[in-house]
């Protein structure tokens, strides 16, 4: 699956039935990192939760020179907490700037040592190497 460079955030949400709408709700913390801002009008994207996602195995940065370059590289050893976890299972953590990494395996709450095994201009994906 092909990720736009143009991601501002990643979350999992539900859909909520109000009447005569549906909502999707973004939660407190996109718009508290300034990952998007409130009043603002985004494009949406749903993916299935039931869609298994690829991955490349090639770890380079596809960040344009003009846009602010991710804070991590491929290869580096970060500690993080998982802030959260997608609809697929896979926990999710925030460094610098909101920057999200995903970390397959991790649980809600779990302070964990990572290797960057993958970086794109607004997403990475790391690898558990050691439970903190």
């Amino acid at each position: 699956m092909e990720i736009s460079d143009q991601l501002l955030c990643l979350f999992s949400a539900d859909i909520r039935d109000e009447g005569d709408r549906y909502v999707v709700e973004v939660p407190r913390r996109e718009v508290e990192t300034g990952a998007v801002d409130s009043g603002s009008t985004y494009r949406v994207a749903l993916i299935s939760a039931d869609e298994e996602t690829e991955t490349d195995e090639e770890t380079v940065s596809d960040t344009p020179p003009d846009q602010p370059q991710p804070p991590v590289e491929p290869g580096e050893t970060r500690y993080v907490e998982i802030e959260d976890i997608g609809k697929q299972g896979d926990g999710i953590a925030r460094v610098e700037r909101g920057y999200v990494i995903i970390v397959p395996g991790a649980e809600i709450d779990e302070r964990v040592k990572i290797e960057v095994t993958e970086v794109k201009s607004n997403f990475a994906v790391g690898e558990i190497i050691d439970d903190v």
